[in-house]
């Protein structure tokens, strides 16, 4: 908004001609969506107490340490969904398309993520929405989203894949390209709720993402640096590194109440939506793939279900001692701070590798 204001003047005030540099703007999100979660995460979190009562409810076969949690209040996300969107609305450039498909999946998804909350704290299990219903939600917004990004955008971007360590490689998908993007967007939603089960796990991880691709969406937008590192440009693009930066500002305004011991947990309201967000940047800034190196952590923890529940249901035996994977941790003696940082190491080294890629070529 404040571009929107402010931009036209700067040819008369040279003040205002700040307000044109994307950086500039994307360190104005990253502050100012600190600066809400810090001012009102206090109020949030004791409005969310006084409507739970005994807060989140913890599953009894989970890790014993975790019994000590309860009464720790759920629904934190509403308060990274209040810093995201007032920091981007604010910063960001509001005529840009591809900012507001991205903010379609966050509030859709934290929609669905609220409900799910909703539910486990009215019928106090660890339940909530259907999986099938919460599958089929998450779905029909990422189609959506991928049928506007397909519209928003030439060809052959529009609809091509691109593949890290090759140069300009486009895959083209054609009309596969919407069921691309639900398994991108929706697959990286869920790999994020799943490893949102410790205390400030996985917030740090989703920071180094979003700004990985922050600095992704900022060079892919920007003719000069794609044509240098020889990526694909995607025009507009750039505009989202003032997102992406909103969401690393949520983030370290949101840890600062979910750092261990956690004051208030983020949710299916904050996972999904902070997960369906970067799968939405991925499929805008054409470097989906990199995505699963940037956020291999959560991709570990998936795949740790997936490989769980198959093995089980096809021999009876499990390959884990809990899944996801940071509860098969705990499980073998790891104390949870352990898990949670050996995690966070891990997840900066990928973010690290995913942003070689771009110069890899």
């Amino acid at each position: 908004m404040l571009y929107n204001l402010v931009a036209p003047w700067a040819d008369e005030f040279v003040l205002f001609n700040l307000f044109r540099y994307i950086t500039f703007r994307t360190g104005g999100a990253i502050t100012t969506a600190a600066l809400i979660c810090f001012i009102f995460g206090p109020a949030i979190i004791r409005w969310l107490k006084s409507k739970q009562g005994e807060g989140q409810p913890i599953r009894s076969d989970g890790p014993e340490t975790h019994l000590k949690k309860r009464g720790t209040p759920t629904m934190g996300g509403v308060m990274i969904l209040l810093a995201v969107l007032v920091s981007t609305l604010l910063w960001a450039n509001l005529a840009n398309v591809y900012t507001w498909i991205v903010l379609l999946v966050i509030v859709g998804f934290g929609l669905i993520g609220f409900g799910d909350d909703y539910l486990k704290l009215t019928k106090r299990n660890t339940k909530g929405l259907s999986s099938r219903l919460k599958l089929v939600a998450t779905l029909v917004i990422a189609g959506a989203a991928g049928g506007l990004f397909v519209a928003a955008t030439r060809d052959p971007l529009a609809t091509g894949v691109t593949v890290p360590f090759f140069k300009d490689a486009l895959i083209p998908l054609g009309f596969m390209f919407v069921p691309w993007a639900i398994f991108v967007i929706s697959g990286s939603s869920h790999a994020v709720n799943l490893t949102d089960g410790l205390d400030g796990l996985a917030i740090v991880p989703v920071m180094f993402a979003a700004g990985s691709f922050g600095i992704i969406a900022y060079l892919a937008g920007n003719v000069v640096f794609s044509n240098y590192l020889q990526i694909n440009h995607v025009p507009g693009a750039g505009e989202l590194a003032v997102l992406c930066g909103a969401m690393v500002g949520a983030g370290l305004g949101f840890l600062w109440f979910n750092a261990p011991p956690a004051m208030v947990f983020m949710g299916d309201t904050g996972s999904l939506s902070l997960g369906g967000g970067l799968g939405a940047v991925a499929v805008v800034t054409k470097h989906e793939l990199v995505l699963a190196i940037v956020g291999g952590l959560f991709v570990l923890e998936a795949v740790s279900v997936i490989v769980q529940v198959a093995s089980f249901k096809t021999t009876g035996k499990r390959v884990f001692r809990m899944a996801p994977l940071h509860h098969h941790f705990e499980k073998r003696g790891w104390a949870e701070p352990t898990v949670v940082i050996r995690f966070w190491i891990i997840s900066a080294i990928l973010a690290l590798v995913g942003l070689a890629t771009l110069k890899l070529r």
